[in-house]
Formats: C-alpha cells, sequence, structure tokens
C-alpha cells in the first residue's frame, strides 16, 4: 500500500525544517536562523501511533522574485506539492501575516489538493492570541503549535493528518503477496527492453535516445507459481543533467518506485562498466533498504571476458556493493533473463529471513571475545544484548554502554560476522547501536 506523502511548505524562516525534525523524533533536517537553508526537497520517513507517512520538507517560497535561485526552490517545491496527497502550510506567529502568506493561500487555493494551515511559534499558553489573526488566510481549520517546544498542538495536528492512515499491524510475512521489483538505472541502459523481454510484448516503448521512458510502468507476471511485479521506470541522470519539469517528475517517480520494491533491478551497460552514476543509484537503493540485483545487460557484446572475472573487478572497485547479487544478461538475445526471477526470489527470502535471539547473541558475543574494541581515553565498549527488530530488510538493535565508544570500523567488523554467519545476501542489513536510557 502507498504510504500518504505530507509536504511541508511556506514562505522562508518559518520553522518547517524544525517541525519536520520534531515530527521525525529526530534531527535529519538542517535548522538556522538564516532563511532558505533548506533548497533541495528531503524526504523523511515519519509515523504517529504505528500510522507510517512520508513527510516531505522544502524550501521558503518567496513569489514574484526573479532570482535564479529562488526560482529553483520554487521549482522544487512545486514538485513537492504535485507529489503530495496532503498539503501543511506553516506561517509564524511571532512575526505575524505577512504578503508573502497571502500568496501562497492564493496558490493553494487553485490546486485540486487538501491543505491544513498550521500556525508555529506559539510556544507558550499566552501567545496563542496570535495565531487568531490568521483566519484572515480563509483556512477552514487552523493547528497552533510550538515545533520548538513540541507541545500538545503538534499531537493534534498529527491525529489529523495520520486520520486516513490504517495502523501497521504486527509485522506478517504474507507468502501470497507479489515480489515487487522496480527496474532502474541510467538512461539507454536497457531497462525497457528487459521489461519487453521478460513479458514477451511490446509494453516499453525501446528507442536508441535516452530518457524515452517518462513514467513508471507497473507490470504482473507469474514466473514458477510465483508472482511478481515489474516497475520499469525512468533513467535517473545525473542531478546537474535532469531538466526542470517531465523529466524531474519522472525522476522523481523513479526514485519512489526504489522506496516502495522489495528488490531493485540496477540495469547496468556490460560495455561501459560501473559508472559514478550507477553507484549513486545503487547508494540510493541501499539507503531505501531494497535489495539489490546488478544486472549487467548487454552481456552478449562481451567477448573473452569469463563472469567470474568481471566480478573480482567489481569487488575490488565497488567494495560496498559485495552484497548485491550479481547477474550477466542480455535483453536482446534473451540470455539468462531467467535469472532475474530466480535471483529477486533469493533475495526476497534473505530479506524476510528472522534471526532466533539466542543465535544472534551467540554470535556478537564471539565476535566480541575473538576482537575485542579498543578502549578510548581508558574506557573500553560493551555489548549487553542482541536482537533482530524487523525483517524487510534485516534491522538489528545492539544495546551498548556508550554509543561514542563504537567506532566506524567495529561496526563493519559486527556487521561483516553477522552477514558470515546468517548470509543475507542481496540485502542490505540495519544495524543500529543503543545505549541506557535511549527511547
Amino acid at each position: 500500500m502507498k504510504e500518504k506523502v505530507i509536504a511541508i511548505i511556506g514562505r522562508p524562516n518559518t520553522g518547517k525544517s524544525t517541525l519536520v525534525n520534531r515530527i521525525a523524533g529526530k534531527r535529519l533536517s538542517i535548522v538556522d536562523d538564516m532563511p532558505n537553508i533548506t533548497r533541495d526537497r528531503v524526504y523523511i520517513d515519519a509515523e504517529w501511533q504505528n500510522k507510517k507517512f512520508i513527510l516531505i520538507d522544502t524550501g521558503g517560497i518567496v513569489e514574484g522574485n526573479d532570482d535564479e535561485f529562488v526560482k529553483n526552490i520554487n521549482s522544487q517545491v512545486d514538485i513537492a506539492i504535485e507529489e503530495a496527497d496532503l498539503i501543511l502550510f506553516i506561517t509564524d506567529a511571532k512575526s505575524g501575516l505577512n504578503p508573502y502568506d497571502y500568496d501562497i493561500a492564493n496558490k493553494l487555493r487553485q490546486i485540486d489538493k487538501k491543505s491544513l494551515l498550521v500556525v508555529n511559534k506559539v510556544d507558550s499558553p499566552s501567545q496563542k492570541d496570535l495565531a487568531n489573526e490568521f483566519w484572515a488566510l480563509g483556512f477552514e481549520e487552523m493547528y497552533p503549535v510550538s515545533a520548538l517546544h513540541g507541545d500538545g498542538g503538534i499531537g493534534d495536528l498529527l491525529d489529523k493528518i495520520t486520520e486516513d492512515i490504517t495502523a501497521a499491524e504486527e509485522e506478517k510475512i504474507d507468502g501470497n503477496k507479489p515480489i515487487k521489483i522496480a527496474i532502474v538505472g541510467k538512461p539507454n541502459a536497457g531497462k525497457s527492453s528487459i521489461l519487453n523481454n521478460l513479458l514477451n510484448k511490446q509494453r516499453a516503448i525501446v528507442s536508441d535516445v535516452s530518457g524515452t521512458t517518462r513514467d513508471s510502468i507497473d507490470e504482473e507476471i507469474i514466473f514458477e507459481d510465483k508472482t511478481f511485479r515489474l516497475v520499469d521506470t525512468a533513467g535517473i541522470r545525473k542531478k546537474s543533467k535532469v531538466d526542470y519539469g517531465v523529466e524531474m517528475f519522472a525522476v522523481d517517480r523513479a526514485i519512489r518506485a526504489i522506496r516502495e520494491c522489495d528488490v531493485a533491478l540496477l540495469v547496468i551497460d556490460s560495455a561501459e562498466g560501473i559508472s559514478d552514476q550507477d553507484k549513486k543509484i545503487a547508494s540510493i537503493c541501499e539507503e531505501a533498504g531494497a535489495g539489490l540485483i546488478l544486472a549487467f545487460n548487454k552481456w552478449d557484446l562481451i567477448k573473452n571476458t569469463p563472469t567470474h572475472k568481471f566480478e573480482e573487478k567489481i569487488e575490488k572497485d565497488c567494495p560496498f556493493l559485495n552484497y548485491a547479487e550479481k547477474i550477466f544478461i542480455s535483453a536482446k538475445t534473451g540470455q539468462r533473463m531467467n535469472n532475474i526471477f530466480k535471483t529477486a526470489l533469493q533475495i526476497q527470502s534473505e530479506r524476510e529471513k528472522r534471526i532466533s535471539t539466542g543465535l544472534l547473541n551467540k554470535v556478537i558475543n564471539e565476535a566480541y571475545c575473538l576482537n575485542p574494541p579498543s578502549s578510548i581515553k581508558g574506557k573500553t565498549l560493551k555489548i549487553f544484548y542482541s536482537t533482530q527488530a524487523k525483517t524487510e530488510p534485516p534491522t538489528f538493535v545492539i544495546f551498548i554502554n556508550n554509543k561514542d565508544l563504537i567506532q566506524d570500523h567495529y561496526k563493519r567488523y559486527l556487521s561483516k560476522k553477522i552477514r558470515e554467519n546468517f548470509g543475507f545476501k542481496g540485502t542490505p542489513v540495519i544495524i543500529s547501536y543503543r545505549q541506557k536510557g535511549d527511547k
């Protein structure tokens, strides 16, 4: 089920990013008194009363300004509004009504989307009267809040924006649900050709001109009694080369497809090898928690290079992708195309794997004893307890005495030990560290 998307908009310096951080429960967006700190859209996963949704933090809107920097910010806001299911219009009680507030209110009236008026910086009960003048903007409802202090108004606002969201049930593995595969990559890597080959029909337009696919295309297919949902997406170019408009929206939908898929099939042109942009897309997949298949397409054009030699080069050049599964295919000839489904099925099985707490603690404790961490300023890291918090992707929590004592190299070491003992091939593994007193 698609998660609800909520865009946070308003003029500069009304506390939009502070509100985002308050709702998310952690400092994610940069907060500063200087206006226009937030420039691009920032996507944040959030949850309230077991109801999950996505926030989009945006830069401050300044209408009627021809400055190129301001125009770019406004363009980013327009994209966020286009994507959103609900818009939160943030105003500033302390500075009062502003002509820009009227401009934004008029803009929202011309859009067929639900909007809520939020009056921020009502930091004490005595300041609630400051919000009254904002009724002049013509909204039926108004929510006075203090994003800085997190008062009760935040809870009322969250109740409102999540009223139509179904609370997530206790995690269950549904063996009958389709495995969702997002076909992603740079333009002209052969994504649409792969889709057409798998479906055995001309579903997507195939052309040598890059950027032919503008929208995400969903199709279901059954392979060996298992249902797969294939999502073809637009090619993702470097951000600096993406033009505002149709292409930017298409790339945005491609990234959304990655966030919502089970397994990402990253299509790479074998003749070109892994480019910096391919690595960037792979990082997006990993951050989204998606399983990852590196599909080297056009393998029919590669001569005299065994696949294992190619894999060795990849592991040497891109060690952070060692966990990903790698397949060598040709959409043109059909070479090894069924490996896509077989590999996705294996990865999904790894994503759903759950490790017993006793076995996990045994592995972590043995790893700790075999290679104790070095002390820092006379203090030594202690590991108390480990547990698997969730699956899809596998997520672990390790309770320790002090988070300042665990260094990055030791985090990598523990992650490696988990993979060595339990596999998890093809899927990211998330490990969070908590100390006494953490919520």
